[in-house]
């Protein structure tokens, strides 16, 4: 028999049976959560973010959340305005010492977080690698902690993340992970602070600062906690580009050189490969587990080793950052070709709609024949494919490169 894809994967000298953890979240709560999803197969976890209890007591707004739905499909995101773990830090380190002793081979990541320029942070890595924590991760980024001196705002100055690094490692021997937020223009600077200051890696993306309905009757941002709503925390599939963009940066750089645990929208095993090839090495995940339970893992690693196999490869590993070399600047692509809409009068329905976005939004290189078939001027064509991405009928709109007629563009 065949022998399959290894799945396995070494971050920061950590070995992940699979690359897949929850991420720090509802999701990651307790020992009996965190134990159901090991035993249905995920590789890791980062246990919901702890803090010290006698510093600051977390209670959480309800309603929580509020799904995001767009057309036919149901939450594509969720706004979240829960905190940090709101159970004592005794307990949530009592519980990752549990699971360590139960499941020796899976992962357990110990989130955490600190008041700036306090002790806290040392003093919570201390006691993580005490409760035999694999690696930490400091949480540099929620979006929505209501306590002075946490959360994103942390994440935004390049300096203070360098200096919570650096009391955070001096209370640890573990590989410390830097968790940043996506609440920036460029996340760059606030990896190499990281760097600088002794982390291991970093993750990414954590949430996305938004409102994401609006209570037409109530007139309240959702979800609506007592006739009021807030800017927090926005996650799923609908974030999934932007967490892409975030982690190609990062992998691309070569001063930055230190290993990327993703997260952001990551629902399918295509979407773990897409992450894998932009250079992540391990994943995390939410909303999807939000959505539809534990029980994806199936899912995610039979599709992943499914796909190792049909491309050749025998580990995961040889699957990180094969994109990057194709990753380029806009002024790195070519202008000697151009894509030009071919359409197969054979399949397509005659519905229109490539001929009104041409028409309203593109090269009007589409026009209606007598019989209803939709015919394509090649020499108009820009190649926008807008047609292509609104067809109902899989195949029936397709393209094909030609060489650009640059000397229409010799006098700009």
């Amino acid at each position: 028999m065949k022998r399959r894809p290894s799945l396995a994967v070494d971050f920061c000298g950590v070995t992940f049976p699979n690359p897949y953890c929850l991420s720090s979240s509802p999701v990651g709560n307790t020992y009996d959560m965190v134990a159901r999803a090991f035993d249905m197969g995920w590789g890791g976890a980062a246990f919901k973010t702890i803090g010290l209890d006698y510093e600051v007591h977390i209670t959480h707004p309800s309603p929580r959340l509020n799904a995001y739905s767009y057309a036919n499909t149901k939450v594509v995101g969720i706004q979240n305005v829960e905190q940090i773990s709101d159970r004592s830090t005794h307990q949530n380190f009592n519980d990752i010492e549990r699971l360590k002793k139960n499941y020796p081979k899976h992962v357990v990541i110990a989130s955490i977080m600190g008041l700036t320029h306090s002790s806290d942070w040392k003093v919570l890595s201390k006691r993580a690698q005490e409760a035999g924590a694999d690696l930490i991760e400091c949480n540099f980024s929620c979006p929505q902690m209501t306590v002075e001196g946490t959360g994103h705002k942390v994440g935004q100055d390049a300096d203070l993340i360098r200096t919570l690094t650096e009391i955070t490692k001096s209370g640890c021997t573990i590989p410390v992970i830097a968790k940043l937020t996506p609440n920036v223009a460029d996340m760059m600077p606030m990896a190499r602070g990281a760097k600088a200051g002794g982390a291991d890696a970093v993750s990414a993306i954590n949430t996305v600062r938004a409102i994401s309905a609006v209570d037409l009757d109530a007139f309240v941002p959702l979800p609506n906690v007592g006739g009021k709503g807030s800017v927090s925390g926005f996650s799923g599939a609908a974030v999934k580009p932007i967490a892409l963009r975030f982690i190609a940066e990062m992998a691309s750089d070569k001063r930055l050189g230190i290993p990327i645990s993703a997260m952001g929208g990551i629902t399918t095993w295509m979407d773990a490969a897409e992450f894998l090839l932009l250079g992540a090495s391990t994943l995390q995940v939410t909303t999807a587990i939000l959505r539809y339970g534990y029980r994806i893992i199936d899912d995610l690693t039979e599709g992943l080793e499914d796909y190792l196999d049909d491309h050749g490869f025998a580990s995961v590993e040889q699957l990180i950052g094969k994109a990057l070399p194709n990753v380029t600047d806009p002024n790195g692509l070519t202008h000697r070709t151009q894509a030009v809409s071919v359409i197969d009068d054979a399949i397509c329905v005659g519905c229109g709609q490539c001929y009104l976005v041409c028409r309203d939004g593109a090269a009007q290189a589409i026009t209606m024949s007598a019989e209803r078939r939709p015919v394509v001027d090649e020499a108009e064509c820009f190649g926008c494919l807008m047609c292509k991405h609104v067809c109902p009928v899989d195949g029936a709109v397709s393209y094909k490169v030609v060489p650009h007629h640059l000397e229409q563009y010799a006098t700009h």
